[in-house]
């Protein structure tokens, strides 16, 4: 076998990917294979492609009667592996159309009729074009690579473990396609069963570089022809000396996605500015009377001290709530930055055309009754007449937004106005206000709270373009059950990471887009797979609940960023210091190995019976000096990068004393240019809410009663350090 895994390709463009590939031969095949009207590409087919991108497969050749099977084996040299070729019947196997190891002219001649009798029997429509005979590849490593197109973010390549194994374990990894050498690497990393391409049990290594450029070129042959829907090259065959491809399925389709309407990094930057950051707003259907959505809007926009313009739109009256009200919004005086849409559905275009033609450039739209109550019309009408004057949409179907620094509450729920770095968006209105009570109940500082609903026009792209530059936001966390465009959300992400976190809750774990796949990277291709490792490969953060991705949001920008690997517990408690240890291990962070002289340091802190090591034990009856003794030395050791706590409630060291104490080691030790990040998990009664509560205000990440939630924190900071490349 050979395979050139030294070819390089530029990876930033299709257009640059085709050096060295016959892509002509390509066309060719495929435009034949539409012609007719075929999804499926026959062996044969799949064979001029695979060469056509150097993707190595074994030699073969079409037989059409016994006497040319065994003419064909002969040359090869048996043994051979001769297969059913019909467009028709994609999985060879179930239908009896597949034989390994022909050994003999006369096996070959028994192969053929056998195969091509159980074809016949298994699908009597069917197409029977021949038999392939196929070199017998040299046994290796079973795995599967392959490329499907992802409904969100289009072409993805797979890799994992092939053959039976694949159906089984369901051990399988995607990127985005194309994918670069260094992703295919990663890919090779990612599945659980990673060690088995190592050698395990004296098995020899795979060749790495290889497997990585098989996995390219494949990624590159998706990417450069959109009608190819599926690729799936299972098994490959893995060896020391290359990897060979033993079957190809290659599956297209017509389906076009659609258009979405693209802004220039400039224009999403300009409108997202004068969304968050008004001088005027408009509320269309203000409203006097109490319990109207128009009048809590009002309401909150006032009470809430906005700065800027507020105009009532109402054609019914002339004041409302002490402001002038005008009868069309083309009637407000000078520019306006935002219109707040407060009226039934269906008087939404006519108002939304007068929006257009003032020349106001962000839509706030509050109401229900569009594409999530089946009113898709209605919705791609506001959609087509924002989109003909130039206006972004937000919303339908939303609680409004937020921005605190601007004194902005334009929405019909409780107001916030505590100032912070975080900002917080969401799909679902119910989310929202639960992201609401959060932050009110942990005293959250906020940079932005905003719906995002149907997502008809602006959604969480758009919005993290914003959040990346604005000196306010120091952490972002979005709630979201699909994405419109996952590749313009990549973009974002990639853009914004390494200057902030960013924190995803993907809702809606489901498999279910893979029930119609025909070929197994398809099959396993669920919807919930393909978002975890992409959102991965972006850099984001995922969550796996509501209160994680909250808590995330909460912690990340009290946390300095790490120097480095080494963490060290320390704790008052034995059992606390053994779950610290599995959760620091859970959340993929590493226990230093204290070498003698800190462990002969930390022992001069704690009593006979403690025990050093990491965990490091000072045991529970212990003064307040042993705790900050123990600690300022985890503070001041630069070999030591981050800091677990576990303190146990005492009466002799009582937990706003711990609490105090630590804070105030932190507080010195940042004086002094120390910058570690610290969590603590507090046992004990009541009194320790209030001190974990001040710790947060201190800078120190700390919870009551649970020894995960801290160390999951401290992961999270860790996982986007390494993604933001300061790891």
């Amino acid at each position: 076998m050979s395979f050139d895994k030294n070819a390089e390709f530029d990876t930033e463009g299709v257009s640059d990917t085709n050096a060295g590939f016959d892509t002509a031969a390509v066309r060719e095949v495929l435009d034949a294979a539409r012609a007719a009207g075929r999804t499926a590409l026959t062996a044969p087919e799949g064979k001029r492609i695979t060469d056509a991108y150097g993707i190595p497969t074994p030699d073969e050749g079409l037989a059409t009667t016994a006497d040319e099977a065994v003419a064909l084996a002969d040359r090869m040299g048996f043994p051979v592996v001769m297969k059913i070729v019909s467009p028709q019947i994609l999985h060879k196997t179930d239908a009896g159309g597949v034989r390994v190891g022909v050994a003999s002219a006369e096996e070959a001649r028994t192969a053929f009729t056998e195969i091509v009798a159980n074809a016949k029997a298994y699908d009597p429509a069917a197409g029977i074009t021949g038999v392939q005979v196929q070199q017998m590849v040299p046994a290796g490593q079973e795995v599967l690579v392959g490329s499907v197109t992802d409904a969100t973010f289009g072409k993805v390549v797979a890799f994992g473990l092939g053959g039976v194994l694949v159906e089984v374990l369901k051990d399988i990894t995607f990127r985005l396609a194309p994918a670069g050498h260094d992703d295919a690497l990663s890919m090779l990393d990612s599945i659980k069963a990673a060690d088995v391409l190592n050698g395990v049990r004296g098995g020899q290594a795979v060749d790495r570089d290889a497997l990585a450029g098989l996995i390219v070129r494949v990624s590159r042959l998706a990417a450069d022809f959109p009608e190819i829907a599926e690729v799936d090259l299972n098994p490959v065959f893995a060896t020391a000396d290359g990897v060979m491809a033993a079957d190809v399925r290659i599956l297209l389709s017509d389906a076009r996605p659609a258009e979405r309407r693209r802004y220039t990094r400039e224009e999403i930057l300009g409108a997202m500015r004068r969304l968050m950051e008004p001088r005027s707003v408009t509320v269309i259907g203000a409203s006097n009377e109490p319990g109207k959505i128009g009048n809590s809007v009002m309401r909150n926009l006032i009470d809430g001290g906005f700065p800027g313009e507020i105009h009532p739109v109402n054609p019914k009256a002339d004041d409302i709530l002490g402001r002038k009200a005008y009868k069309s919004v083309t009637d407000v005086p000078g520019d306006v930055d935002v219109a707040v849409f407060a009226i039934p559905a269906k008087f939404v275009p006519a108002a939304l055309e007068e929006v257009g033609r003032k020349g106001i450039p962000n839509a706030v739209l509050i109401p229900s009754g569009f594409a999530e109550t089946g009113e898709h019309e209605l919705q791609q009408r506001i959609v087509d007449i924002a989109d003909a004057h130039g206006v972004r949409l937000l919303g339908p179907n939303i609680y409004g937004y937020y921005s605190p620094w601007q004194d902005l509450c334009a929405t019909f729920c409780t107001p916030y106005d505590v100032k912070g770095g975080v900002a917080l968006t969401s799909q679902s209105g119910g989310i929202g206000m639960a992201i609401l009570g959060f932050a009110r109940t942990t005293k959250t500082g906020v940079s932005a709270i905003v719906g995002l609903g149907n997502k008809s026009d602006v959604d969480e792209d758009d919005l993290l373009t914003y959040f990346g530059e604005d000196p306010h936001t120091q952490c972002i966390a979005m709630h979201l059950e699909d994405l419109k465009d996952g590749r313009a959300f990549v973009e974002a992400a990639r853009a914004t990471v390494p200057k902030k976190p960013v924190v995803v809750l993907k809702a809606g774990r489901t498999s279910a887009g893979a029930k119609a796949a025909g070929s197994h990277t398809g099959a396993l291709a669920g919807d919930d797979a393909v978002y975890d490792d992409v959102l991965r490969q972006a850099g984001v953060i995922r969550a796996p609940g509501l209160n994680e991705m909250l808590e995330y949001a909460r912690a990340l920008p009290v946390l300095p960023t790490p120097k480095g690997d080494n963490v060290v517990i320390i704790t008052g408690a034995g059992g606390s210091g053994v779950l610290l240890s599995d959760a620091i291990v859970d959340n993929g962070l590493s226990l230093m190995e204290i070498p003698p002289d800190l462990d002969e340091a930390f022992r001069g802190f704690i009593p006979p019976f403690g025990a050093a090591g990491n965990p490091i034990d000072i045991t529970g009856g212990e003064p307040p000096s042993t705790y900050e003794s123990t600690i300022r030395l985890g503070l001041t050791d630069p070999r030591i990068h981050a800091l677990v706590l576990g303190y146990w409630h005492t009466i002799v060291t009582p937990p706003m004393v711990f609490a105090e104490l630590t804070a105030k080691a932190v507080a010195e030790a940042r004086e002094q240019g120390i910058e570690k990040p610290v969590v603590a998990s507090l046992a004990g009664d009541v009194e320790v809410e209030e001190a974990c509560q001040y710790l947060f205000d201190h800078g120190v990440v700390a919870y009551p009663y649970t020894t995960e939630k801290p160390v999951a924190a401290l992961g999270a900071k860790y996982r986007w350090a390494r993604a933001a490349g300061l790891l």
